[in-house]
């Protein structure tokens, strides 16, 4: 994929949630159930990295478990971060608004953090090796001993998701322009709109582990119909011997 076609894609989604922020929010009123499961392991006094952190969904049932741990949300959208900048926490939970697709974000984050979450961001980043980099970043944050709990929208095991499906052509592109497993997405609520999502295969989350320093601990689906809709992997660190 050409870099300009990556650009417009991220234009794309930025402009998406810029638009149906509120009524993508209204859609997100509860943690998934696969956050949920992955909460379980939770350490009480954790430093959390929430990347891709919305209106502060996760933030917010954090403090309702008296979490004693920092908490620092990221998110592109100016909008979501305010939102979520209001909401009644403790003086340790912070957020800020951060261009996660770009390239040198996580040099003004002070880590380490002990628990990272990446919840239905990965699917929105176009290109394998925006991808990679966005995830070696989020490693040079992770402490030796930490966790990345990431997740991804698996809209394909839904046959009315599927349907949702929009050619390419709809925004002047082809199949050729963008990579295998990419799809344009409608949105029908509170008016129409598109968004870029990658659909991933659980071979292919492996493979980016593996490439960017992670090795995968779990993989389990969750969420939506028959709990399928949301494919979910823990990542480990590999500490390098050498």
């Amino acid at each position: 994929m050409h870099d300009q076609i990556a650009a417009r894609l991220l234009r794309l989604n930025r402009e998406f949630y810029q638009t149906f922020g509120p009524s993508f929010a209204e859609t997100r009123g509860r943690l998934q159930p696969g956050v949920v499961r992955a909460l379980a392991a939770l350490p009480p006094q954790a430093a959390v990295l929430d990347l891709g952190c919305g209106h502060g969904l996760l933030a917010r049932e954090l403090a309702g478990r008296s979490h004693a741990g920092a908490y620092l949300g990221l998110d592109v959208d100016e909008a979501f971060v305010e939102r979520a900048k209001h909401q009644s926490l403790p003086p340790r939970f912070a957020f800020a608004a951060v261009d996660l697709s770009g390239p040198g974000w996580a040099a003004d984050v002070s880590g380490p953090f002990d628990e990272v979450f990446a919840l239905a961001i990965l699917h929105h980043i176009p290109e394998a090796a925006m991808r990679r980099r966005f995830l070696r970043q989020v490693r040079s944050l992770a402490a030796t001993h930490a966790r990345l709990t990431l997740s991804v929208w698996d809209f394909c095991a839904s046959a009315r998701l599927r349907r949702r499906i929009v050619p390419w052509s709809a925004i002047g592109l082809t199949e050729a322009d963008v990579d295998t497993g990419d799809y344009l997405v409608d949105w029908r609520r509170g008016g129409r709109g598109l968004r870029y999502v990658h659909r991933f295969e659980e071979a292919e989350l492996r493979a980016l582990a593996e490439a960017t320093g992670f090795a995968v601990a779990e993989t389990y689906r969750s969420d939506g119909e028959d709990g399928r809709l949301g494919l979910y992997q823990i990542w480990k660190p590999v500490v390098s011997l050498t």
